[in-house]
């Protein structure tokens, strides 16, 4: 019951002002996020790809509502690949980019125009982008984005959420060659009547996700930490004679260290990197996702 009531606050002004207000100890926050600026998020990169693992970098923000905001994304992330390349640290790495936080929402094409660039950036670096997908009202614009910056950006992925009743159908038409996408269960409050309310059928459409991009001829990320889920996958790559490159597995920062390392050892490994100071938004959809995640950010104030 927890969960529908945390996303919800989320998007709250009012409940972002109480919680941000408090002292929470970095032990708290860097539980799911890596820093507040760049160094942080290096540091933590250099860890990571030490122990084997593959990145994908979130500069947090969204739901932009401001142009000045929306070009201080762009530019952080034309930061981040200048640092990653001169630092030895771009190859195979992958950003990941939320429309919103490039003016999504503005009149115009700016979220797009913003992508071009930090797609262009990322090539010349030798990284690559993968596009994040927000609420349900933003998926059609999301996906045609995607399809302009594909005419010259090829490589750039996008990240599709099972939970949506849309989904398979999406994702017939995303699994063709050269497509790498994300498949994730979904952490958005969304409506019955666009998105499945249950776990279990949520479970059973992130499974028929699974059939359809395994079987497709484009680039599986298999956004899960789910064990089933791994195991799924896992099983339809060989049914479907997918070569261990050709495809991924992708987890969140912080979630299940030891998981990821372990698949590391024989499969590609991604883990999702967030890091910058509006860490709100996402802080509060890995409460929502998790009781566990709960229990750990309130023993913090028990314990202190």
């Amino acid at each position: 019951m927890l969960g529908p009531v945390l996303l919800a606050a989320a998007r709250s002004d009012r409940v972002r002002g109480l919680v941000t207000s408090v002292p929470l100890t970095r032990r708290v926050v860097d539980r799911f996020v890596a820093g507040e600026d760049l160094d942080a998020a290096v540091r933590a990169v250099r860890e990571l790809t030490a122990d084997g693992l593959r990145v994908t970098l979130d500069h947090l923000g969204e739901y932009t509502r401001e142009r000045a905001q929306a070009e201080a994304t762009r530019d952080a992330y034309l930061a981040m690949f200048g640092a990653f390349a001169e630092r030895g640290l771009a190859a195979g790495a992958d950003a990941s980019v939320k429309l919103s936080a490039l003016g999504q929402a503005l009149p115009g094409d700016l979220a797009l125009d913003h992508a071009r660039e930090i797609c262009a950036a990322a090539d010349r670096a030798g990284m690559t982008v993968t596009l994040d997908m927000e609420d349900h009202t933003t998926v059609d614009s999301t996906l045609e984005i995607l399809g302009k910056l594909r005419a010259d950006f090829p490589r750039t992925g996008v990240a599709i959420q099972a939970m949506l009743r849309r989904t398979e159908g999406d994702l017939q038409d995303l699994a063709h060659e050269g497509s790498r996408v994300r498949l994730v269960k979904g952490a958005y409050a969304e409506p019955a009547s666009v998105a499945f309310e249950s776990k279990a059928e949520t479970d059973r459409a992130y499974v028929r996700g699974l059939r359809v991009l395994m079987a497709g001829e484009g680039y599986p990320m298999v956004g899960s930490h789910d064990p089933r889920m791994i195991d799924i996958a896992r099983t339809l790559a060989v049914t479907n004679d997918r070569s261990p490159d050709s495809y991924e597995f992708q987890m969140l920062y912080g979630i299940r260290a030891a998981e990821q390392r372990r698949l590391a050892r024989d499969n590609r490994m991604r883990v999702y990197v967030p890091y910058g100071a509006d860490w709100y938004g996402y802080f509060m959809r890995r409460l929502a996702e998790r009781p566990a995640n709960l229990v750990f950010f309130l023993r913090t104030f028990v314990s202190r």
